[in-house]
């Protein structure tokens, strides 16, 4: 067992979860990935064998101690979030640990870069869950290797047939992640590759991420704004529920009751159409300026797919 140390965090707010308390059970930083891009930086201990690293008692009574906190302080939690430093899965009492939250009568999410679920014990301790992220960055062996850095016993095909088979019976809201390295994967050949695996699954949402914080490789760099509009459509024409994360907080969650705000919220999360923009400035009585001059401030940026002119947000640290 290792020290005792503080396992809850947060909450913090996250678009796809709202009120997030995460939980941080596996020590800094043990996983099976060692991710070009992971703002934890690089895996300390690569490893694909599960084990136990805290008592499960002792996650339960912290996490219940801060829920109590919270709750004090009027603060509301909608998920209880198994997102440590390393792969969550990698705990073997993930399952019992998750069991004993589950009288807190809040929903629990563990977001995963699912290298494990070859393991039929592995799905079985994640079919419980209520909300669940699974990583795919890649379905080519060699640009899976240069992203997700693997240890050396994992077997892509393995982890993507495993994922297939979770799917049949997963009954909670099953979501992916797409992180997006310029240069690596997001060429139109791979995100084509990508969405046709992910439309296996059945899921409820695709997520599509850059990096925000700073990657475990200096190189990393994300894909311009045009990448990832290409592939925001690509993955649209395969799935139904697709959303870009690109790491803006603040007022995105929210409608603001201002149209500048509102498409700067809308195409943080989703590339807006020429047409889709100019019926929300006719609802409101404003015209073309505001994006004219959203345009010329830097604010947003206009590209083109197939015959279609989209407009997105800048990314952060664009602009000058």
């Amino acid at each position: 067992m290792f020290r005792k140390y503080r396992i809850p965090f947060g909450p913090i707010p996250s678009r796809r979860l709202g009120q997030s308390l995460g939980i941080n059970h596996i020590p800094p930083k043990i996983c099976s990935y060692s991710c070009i891009y992971c703002q934890v930086g690089d895996t300390i201990r690569l490893s694909n064998k599960r084990q136990s690293f805290y008592e499960p008692m002792e996650v339960k009574l912290q996490v219940e101690e801060k829920v109590r906190e919270l709750t004090i302080r009027g603060e509301n939690i909608d998920y209880l979030s198994f997102v440590p430093d390393g792969e969550p899965t990698l705990d073997i009492n993930l399952r019992k640990e998750a069991d004993l939250l589950k009288g807190l009568g809040i929903p629990i999410a563990v977001i995963t870069n699912g290298s494990l679920i070859t393991d039929p014990k592995v799905r079985k301790d994640l079919m419980n869950m209520n909300w669940i992220s699974l990583k795919v960055d890649a379905v080519t062996g060699d640009i899976w290797r240069r992203t997700n850095r693997p240890h050396p016993d994992l077997n892509l095909s393995s982890i993507l047939d495993g994922m297939v088979e979770f799917s049949k019976e997963y009954k909670g809201e099953l979501n992916t992640e797409t992180m997006l390295i310029s240069g690596l994967n997001d060429n139109e050949e791979e995100l084509e590759k990508i969405s046709n695996f992910l439309s296996r699954l059945g899921h409820t949402r695709a997520y599509i991420s850059i990096p925000t914080r700073p990657p475990a490789m200096k190189w990393v760099m994300r894909p311009k704004e045009e990448k990832i509009n290409t592939a925001y459509q690509i993955f649209k024409k395969k799935l139904n529920q697709v959303e870009l994360l690109i790491g803006y907080g603040g007022n995105e969650f929210a409608a603001s009751g201002n149209i500048h705000n509102d498409i700067l919220d809308i195409t943080a999360v989703h590339p807006m159409r020429e047409e889709a923009i100019r019926d929300m400035l006719r609802k409101t009585g404003e015209d073309w300026s505001i994006v004219s001059r959203m345009l010329e401030e830097g604010e947003l940026i206009q590209t083109d797919f197939g015959d279609r002119r989209f407009f997105m947000r800048v990314l952060p640290g664009r602009k000058k």
